[in-house]
């Protein structure tokens, strides 16, 4: 029995999740050939005070993200 774990952001929308493991669970039916009776998917919602890249929480980075983009336009880069 495949157990799928997807770990990510949260997922507001319930039809959106159930599209996921849909997805999910169809694409691992025809890798394995197995039905989706034993196919487990599990969503594990992390918000971004709870992750971290480069050691720094992703909470961090967004509230840093409009600063570089100004420091960037500042130093001649034309992207927004």
């Amino acid at each position: 029995m495949p157990t799928i774990t997807v770990e990510g952001p949260p997922i507001e929308e319930l039809e959106r999740k159930r599209q996921l493991v849909k997805d999910i669970t169809e694409a691992a039916m025809k890798t394995f050939g197995l039905s989706k009776e034993v196919i487990v998917v599990v969503i594990k919602e992390n918000t971004p005070d709870n992750v971290s890249v480069g050691g720094q929480l992703i909470i961090d980075r967004l509230q840093q993200k409009p600063d570089m983009a100004r420091e960037k336009r500042s130093e001649g880069d034309l992207a927004p």
